[in-house]
């Protein structure tokens, strides 16, 4: 074999520049195999140093049926980078594997694809070859016996992939045709409105705290007096639960109406929100 055909084997192998092809062929005076283990050694020398930058972009994607559905986010530096072959179809492979071991973080790391090497080897490669950061961010799975899953994209890329995507987990006696447009329907109101919890008693006292804190300090800024800082934030809290819990927001394609009151127009079917998700890129 040539040498300027080992460096078209050795770049399809590990889809590295020709530069470094060439060089590293030069470093094992022309062996591929050692040339491989060398040209990874120095990609996670490169990726280490790419960790230190910000990724902001990326994709999210959802794998799973209604029964199990399982949502994964993965971040770049570049929405280019976003829509790159090699980093989507990754991503695709990811997705599936983060489904089948439901979201574990650590056993997804060590998890073995197809290629026969780790996530954690080939995240690091694929920062070699492509040149940016990329990182495996949130994710959650969810699956509950008796419910039913329902997916929304935004912003779709490829497949069940995209920016935004919501996962919405209802439960219903009868799991009509028009049950689940319904549950299409929540999780695009859940992608366009945001809520926190799906009741206000879930809401993070955290969050709720901090509401709170800002809110006094708002009404302090304009000189309001003490019992009237008491009076106007109780009312300024309930008016935030309100507004970011799902089943007390304003139905986003009928606003005169509460979530709440669209799932009570199916009352034989006992519809239920039981559980969501919703993640975008850069929140």
């Amino acid at each position: 074999m040539s040498d300027i055909d080992k460096v078209k084997k050795l770049r399809q192998l590990t889809g590295a520049g020709f530069k470094d092809c060439n060089g590293t062929l030069k470093e094992t005076n022309g062996d591929i195999e050692k040339a491989i283990e060398l040209l990874r050694v120095k990609g996670i020398s490169k990726a280490s140093k790419k960790m230190s930058r910000s990724a902001k972009e990326g994709v999210i994607a959802v794998s799973g049926n209604s029964e199990k559905s399982s949502i994964i986010e993965v971040n770049c530096e570049t929405d280019f980078v976003a829509k790159n072959e090699d980093f989507i179809n990754f991503v695709i492979e990811l997705s599936d594997m983060n489904n089948e071991l439901s979201s574990d973080a650590e056993k997804l790391n060590h998890g073995i694809m197809k290629n026969g090497m780790s996530v954690e080897e080939n995240l690091v490669n694929l920062i070699a070859k492509i040149g940016e950061k990329i990182t495996i961010g949130r994710s959650k799975t969810i699956h509950i016996e008796g419910c039913s899953n329902f997916v929304y994209h935004h912003g779709v890329i490829k497949n069940n992939i995209s920016k935004l995507a919501v996962i919405t987990c209802m439960k219903s006696k009868n799991l009509t045709n028009e049950v689940k447009i319904l549950g299409k329907q929540i999780s695009m109101h859940i992608a366009a409105s945001n809520p926190i919890a799906i009741v206000s008693d879930n809401i993070d006292k955290e969050i709720i705290n901090k509401e709170q804190q800002l809110i006094t300090e708002e009404l302090k800024n304009l000189g309001k007096p003490e019992e009237i800082i008491n009076k106007i934030s109780i009312g300024k809290i309930n008016k935030f639960k309100e507004e970011n819990s799902l089943l007390t927001q304003d139905w986003v394609m009928e606003p005169k109406k509460k979530v709440n009151d669209i799932l009570k127009e199916f009352n034989n079917d006992d519809v239920e929100v039981k559980d969501y998700v919703r993640l975008k890129i850069g929140e």
